[in-house]
């Protein structure tokens, strides 16, 4: 049963963790807004690619090492370039597609009434005390549908908590941390793991052409881990999370917060509507799904993996391509059926003012993300990313540790890394050709090197602004509190991202300890 948020201490007998978040709210809310930090973030890349320009490092690869240099990011041609790209740079920075389209059938679920309705459903007979635990596996799950966890999840969190009397920002933590803090925990597997494994599978080619990576090979260990993040993050969010926050005051728009009050006969004839429409929906595309020969199937290519030709969950597959447009159509069908059922939509220009209205709340992270995606373009460029991650490695492997102390500074090194390279395969695409083969030659498995990144890469997101989708979090938590910053976030998550870090790496190596498999094919020691 969850224990009841203590009550908040005395401010003249705060404890030693609280001063310290309150200090980390404070400096990090003195920040610049996350706009203009990611802007001081792009001078920092030209300024230090200007300095370090033509430095040449060696990066590992299947083919042998390949010489790469520093790309300075003021010289004539790469500003010419990076003008001339700038507007498809912004239109195809990844976050923004997946939030626009996918919020665009949110707007209408949610102006239709139907989110409403199905939150009032849901909290009608689900226990006050297991609503932390469901919002974070819920989360945690998320992860199979691609990035839908942030724009989903979290958002409902915060309406299911302060729907419940709770403070809606502890349900966006609580979110935040088993999409983003957990990202690699799930007992379902997903388009991740044959990405992540395949790249691994280029660090083996390095030094033995001959060994596979089975793209399940950290599926138990990832199963096993959703329970461990599920009880981490209930623990955090009611006896620290939720005592700190009943400081900040709720004091956002109140059309902006809707109070979930008790459902009325049109709405319930509304939400059954809407329930059947889902249901056909969802039934239609499993059918379409089944054959063998459905399009939907990833198709049978020489860059699958044998197991995953004909899969739905590699992320080849049509039907992975296609989560976003799937999240906006379930939302968008049941909620058009709950709006005319209901009497919530008279005719069609509701719907769309509707989608409108939704797209009307993302100005202030259209801005975010057009400097989030310039930032991200000059660091990809400048080549300061590999620089960092065989820098990184040459030091870890100079240091000649013993191989569990050895396991643990990539975890950190890894966390590290996080803080500043978004993409967890494009980080995995720099670090897997200089760790595998490196611990490869130590006796350390692959398996269990991408496992110890996995945990490195997940830890971190929730604290660093650079993350891409850290500005969109800050603004759904300034709809309830309208103060909330970059301080403010960061303060809120870093119980979650310390205490994740340090019991999730214990995990690993009592796995490890008790000589529990990583998952299929998933030992411990090379050869």
């Amino acid at each position: 049963m969850e224990p009841e948020p203590t009550p908040p201490p005395d401010p003249g007998k705060r404890s030693f963790g609280t001063r310290a978040l309150d200090f980390v709210e404070r400096a990090g809310n003195k920040l610049p807004d996350p706009a203009v930090l990611f802007v001081v973030a792009l001078l920092l890349v030209w300024v230090i690619s200007a300095l370090l320009d033509g430095h040449s490092f060696e990066l590992p690869s299947k083919d042998g090492s390949v010489t790469r240099e520093v790309e300075s990011q003021v010289s004539g041609s790469a500003i010419a370039a990076f003008l001339s790209d700038m507007v498809k740079t912004f239109t195809s920075f990844h976050p923004l597609g997946v939030v626009l389209v996918a919020l665009l059938g949110v707007g209408v679920a949610e102006g239709s009434g139907f989110i409403n309705a199905g939150l009032k459903g849901l909290l009608s007979f689900t226990p006050r005390f297991l609503l932390t635990p469901m919002v974070i596996l819920v989360a945690v799950l998320s992860h199979t549908a691609a990035d839908a966890g942030y724009v989903l999840v979290i958002p409902l969190a915060a309406v299911i908590f302060y729907g419940a009397g709770r403070h809606p920002l502890a349900g966006i933590a609580a979110a935040f941390a088993g999409v983003s803090g957990g990202f690699s925990a799930n007992p379902v597997p997903s388009s991740l793991d044959p990405l992540l494994s395949g790249i691994t599978k280029v660090g083996v080619d390095i030094l033995d052409p001959s060994r596979d990576v089975n793209p399940l090979c950290n599926w138990i260990f990832t199963g096993a881990s959703t329970a461990l993040i599920v009880g981490i993050g209930w623990f955090l969010t009611a006896r620290v999370i939720e005592p700190r926050l009943k400081r900040i005051a709720v004091d956002g728009d109140p059309a902006e917060m809707p109070r979930l009050d008790p459902m009325t006969a049109a709405e319930r004839k509304g939400l059954i509507a809407a329930g059947v429409a889902m249901v056909v929906g969802v039934a239609l595309l499993v059918l379409w799904s089944l054959p063998d020969s459905s399009a939907l199937r990833a198709p049978s290519t020489p860059n699958i993996p044998e197991d995953y030709r004909g899969s739905l969950i590699h992320g080849e597959a049509p039907l992975m391509k296609s989560i976003v447009p799937l999240i906006f159509l379930v939302f968008l069908v049941p909620g058009v059926v709950h709006g005319y059922v209901s009497g919530t939509f008279k005719d069609h220009r509701d719907v769309v003012k509707s989608m409108a209205k939704a797209m009307s709340t993302m100005g202030y992270y259209l801005v975010m993300a057009f400097f989030a995606s310039l930032f991200i373009y000059s660091f990809n460029k400048s080549q300061l990313g590999a620089l960092l991650a065989v820098e990184g490695a040459t030091a870890l492997e100079a240091a000649q540790l013993p191989a569990s102390v050895t396991i643990v500074g990539i975890i950190l090194l890894c966390a590290s890394v996080n803080l500043v390279i978004g993409s967890a395969s494009a980080k995995w695409a720099l670090l897997a050709p200089i760790f595998v083969p490196m611990l490869m030659q130590v006796g350390i498995s692959p398996e269990l090197t991408q496992a110890a990144y996995r945990v490195g890469d997940s830890t971190t997101n929730i604290v660093t602004p650079l993350m891409p989708y850290f500005p969109l979090v800050v603004a759904f938590s300034q709809k309830y509190v309208k103060k909330t910053g970059i301080g403010t976030l960061a303060a809120t998550m870093l119980p979650y991202s310390l205490s994740f870090l340090v019991l999730w790496t214990l995990f690993l190596l009592g796995f490890w300890g008790l000589g529990i498999p990583l998952g299929i094919g998933g030992g411990y020691t090379y050869p």
